[in-house]
């Protein structure tokens, strides 16, 4: 017998099957033998078996043969190594021919036996002799001499007569899906599901339970979870003389598994039958630990089990599945951990479109920021606060943001912009606010000043028309897609809770508002690691101070306009302190270069030479000598310190009175300043004096003590390469990936989606190094300014605060090389929580 031969093989308890020979589907059939589960007659072809049959070469038939008797239909179904990577479509009823027509006839009836041999010729024709399935479109299904008219349909169009030896349908079928596994088409669609392009296929040959007959007989499915909610519930399908997945097809006159009251169900059918397919199926979930779908066939009341397969499942049914098989103790916690993609947490994490709603497309981009909303199209920041005010949802449309977009960006559903990449303004400020996000969406055309998009197609939607925002998927319907609601319940703390026992790295948040701060604590943020506190300066009442303070001749006008800032500095900083409860929050002093902060166009300039009492045309020339060919290489950061040191003087001074103000009443705060876009150690040595003269100011002032702690971010490739000449004077670094990656590669991060498509799809590079942290490029950087850091200063804090501390493989190098912490996006707190912990569990079994 061929049940140890490891090409053609006799599934049994011990033959010798596996996943990497003959896939999936035959490794579960051979669990499910081991159950002693009612699995019919199966023989597994190997993926050397199945090429060499693509190759030409003859299968051995009467091997594959031997186990089944001289009168048994069989059925051929496909086997690749992973489920998801499809596969050619399963052929029934294969040994129907005249004779078996007449016999079977005998037993089960005339009209079944017919409608058996039929659905064969229609199946062979069309996978295996590879005719037109249009030939047996005229053809009276309700014929008596239903058979001979397939017959003669099928050798007109064949020249020669259909087959009847069972041996020669069954090489036709399985020569016929050998060659379609390996066809091009078939590649192509394999490989972009993620399988490599010489995945191999495996096929089994089973004894056909022809569900059709007297008594109850039909076939069906059935799983013990809903696929939608992962929650308790016997779903699926039966149908009545069937065969296969019949059951499911659309219009099918199935049956309900349970008592329903919508109709007829299984139990009542036959409950026997129900009863013995929930036990099978609790045994499949216990034994093989999963929830499975069961395939089933009924024939004369006797239940027949034909595949298990992993049950479809949302993100939020994948959660409480693993939670509830772990609270059930079929799979350690870990297991349940290590069973959730951490970027799916995105689908439970914001509202998605309706999985089963018609999309219809008019755009796409970059999937900037997950989640969808749908509102009426505004084209300006003021707009859409307006349309908050009104209480109409919104989706602001740009070609590009700019920090001025934020307070239309807090009051839209979802924004959109012509430009940008996965690190633009757009989508970085979107991920903070948790707001749906499409950027780069360049094949539409922003016509911003007649106030409407024209799509690709040339429909155009105009100001006040409603479209939907998919940032998950990074497309653009036409009009309001209904949607499913974020769900963070039970079983997602759960399963937070195991990855947080087991994870061996910090997670902190970016936030700039007391918002973002609570959302980030929701989510069980660590502490902030990036507030870029000149995300306050935009309100209007800072706006007007900070304008004052760009035009003021001197130190102590710019002292005097910052005076009124200082408050209002002070006040956001506390309020972060205090949600904070004691957690570390890290504030990064002011970063863009002053031009941000100032009109372009000709209204608002004379609304501001208005406002500072200045003839308009002084106003312009000062905002012309303020402009930069490169402001992101400019006049920033810690350069705008240096040449205007009365900007950090006054944040320094609001950062400690603001933890003087909120720990009066509470536990001590040991404040984190970090300055940006250091190059060279003198600057921090500048810096760090002025703030340690306001420190030493406030704690006389105040009659308290307190300290801090220092930092640079570290975001030039020159600080990394300097890191052990500037460590001495630093507490913490924590690297800036978006503007690293930049300065490494060249790359202007709002620009690069222009062309990054074509790059990654030529193998320029492997992956967006915007999205993926680049480890040989990027990467070699952070890994030498860790250890140069640390060998200066064996203490120092490290942390990375740049979007690549959300990304999945950007955690896992991160723990490589030592890091303290990563901070994200709130919303992307729980997938790197989730992620950390994987890493470390994997640590720990390997």
């Amino acid at each position: 017998m061929q049940q140890n031969d490891p090409d053609i093989t006799l599934i049994t308890q011990d033959a010798p099957v596996s996943v990497a020979n003959h896939g999936g589907r035959a490794k579960c059939l051979q669990r499910l033998v081991r159950l002693d589960l009612p699995v019919p007659v199966t023989v597994a072809l190997s993926f050397d078996e199945v090429h060499r049959i693509a190759t030409g070469e003859t299968p051995e038939v009467a091997r594959i043969l031997a186990p089944f008797a001289s009168e048994q239909l069989l059925c051929v179904r496909p086997s690749s190594e992973d489920p998801d990577w499809g596969g050619p479509g399963a052929v029934l009823n294969i040994g129907m021919n005249d004779a078996r027509l007449e016999a079977l006839g005998k037993r089960i009836g005339e009209k079944a036996a017919a409608r058996l041999y039929v659905k064969f010729i229609q199946s062979y024709s069309t996978h295996v002799a590879r005719l037109d399935p249009d030939i047996f479109d005229d053809l009276d299904m309700n014929a008596p001499n239903v058979v001979a008219q397939f017959l003669e349909a099928y050798e007109d169009e064949a020249e020669e007569p259909f087959p009847q030896e069972r041996g020669q349908q069954l090489v036709g079928v399985l020569r016929s899906m050998a060659r379609a596994w390996e066809g091009t088409t078939a590649r192509l669609l394999r490989m972009a599901k993620g399988a490599p392009a010489d995945a191999g296929l495996g096929l089994v040959v089973q004894s056909m339970v022809l569900g059709v007959g007297q008594g109850e007989c039909g076939s069906g499915v059935l799983q013990l979870v809903n696929g939608d909610s992962g929650l308790p519930q016997i779903t699926g399908r039966y149908l009545s003389q069937s065969q296969g997945r019949d059951a499911l097809q659309t219009g099918a006159e199935a049956l309900y598994l349970e008592r329903d009251a919508r109709g007829a169900s299984l139990e009542e059918e036959a409950p026997e039958a129900f009863e013995q397919l929930k036990t099978h199926a609790a045994v499949m979930r216990i034994k093989l630990r999963e929830e499975m779908q069961c395939e089933f066939a009924i024939d004369s009341g006797e239940v027949h089990i034909l595949d298990g397969v992993r049950v479809q499942r949302t993100a939020r049914a994948a959660v409480r599945i693993a939670v509830s098989l772990a609270n059930d103790g079929i799979i350690p916690r870990e297991e349940a951990v290590m069973r959730i993609e951490p970027r799916a947490l995105n689908e439970l994490l914001h509202r998605q479109i309706d999985p089963n709603t018609k999309r219809d497309v008019v755009g796409a981009g970059v999937a900037a920021s997950p989640g969808a909303a749908s509102g009426k199209i505004v084209f300006t920041a003021a707009e859409a606060q307006a349309s908050a005010a009104r209480g109409e949802a919104c989706v602001l449309v740009r070609r590009e943001t700019n920090p001025e977009d934020i307070r239309g960006m807090h009051a839209a559903s979802a924004a959109l912009t012509e430009r940008g990449g996965i690190t633009s303004h757009a989508a970085v400020i979107a991920r903070g606010l948790g707001l749906p996000c499409v950027v780069g969406a360049s094949q539409m055309r922003f016509q911003t000043r007649k106030r409407r998009l024209v799509a690709p197609d040339g429909r155009v939607f105009r100001e006040g028309d409603v479209i939907t925002v998919d940032g998950t998927n990074g497309q653009i319907l036409a009009g309001e897609a209904p949607m499913v609601e974020a769900a963070l319940d039970d079983a997602f703390q759960s399963l937070m809770n195991w990855a947080d026992d087991v994870r061996d790295i910090d997670v902190r948040a970016n936030a700039d508002t007391p918002d973002d701060a609570r959302t980030a604590l929701n989510f069980k943020a660590q502490g902030i690691g990036l507030c870029r506190t000149e995300h306050m300066f935009f309100e209007a009442d800072r706006l007007t101070a900070i304008r004052e303070m760009i035009f003021a001749d001197g130190s102590e006008d710019r002292r005097a306009a910052l005076q009124q800032i200082l408050p209002l500095q002070r006040n956001s900083i506390a309020e972060l302190f205090r949600i904070m409860e004691g957690r570390p929050v890290c504030v990064r002093l002011f970063d863009p270069p002053l031009h941000e902060f100032l009109p372009t166009d000709r209204a608002g300039l004379r609304d501001l030479a208005e406002a500072l009492n200045l003839p308009l045309s002084d106003v312009t020339r000062r905002v012309e000598a303020l402009g930069e060919y490169n402001p992101m290489l400019g006049m920033r950061g810690v350069r705008l310190g240096i040449t205007v040191p009365e900007i950090y003087d006054m944040q320094a001074r609001a950062i400690f009175e603001a933890m003087l103000m909120v720990t009066e009443d509470g536990a001590p705060i040991m404040p984190e300043i970090m300055i940006p876009l250091v190059s060279a150690k003198r600057e921090v040595e500048l810096v760090k004096t002025r703030i340690d003269a306001v420190a030493a100011a406030v704690r006389t002032e105040k009659g308290r003590d307190f300290d801090y702690r220092l930092g640079v971010m570290v975001e030039t490739p020159r600080a990394a390469l300097r890191a052990e000449d500037i460590a001495p004077h630093c507490d913490f670094f924590s690297f800036g990936t978006n503007d690293l990656t930049q300065m490494t590669y060249g790359l202007s991060r709002d620009d690069a989606g222009r062309f990054m498509s074509p790059y990654v799809q030529q193998g320029v590079f492997p992956e967006d190094p915007f999205h993926t942290l680049d480890r040989e490029g990027v990467g070699e950087l952070l890994r030498l300014g860790a250890e140069r850091g640390r060998k200066a200063r064996p203490e120092l804090t490290l942390s990375v605060c740049g979007e690549h501390g959300g990304s999945p493989e950007s955690i896992a190098f991160c723990r490589e090389i030592g890091m303290n912490y990563v901070s994200c996006s709130p919303f992307r707190v729980p997938v790197a929580r989730l992620a950390a912990a994987q890493f470390a569990i994997q640590d720990k079994i390997s």
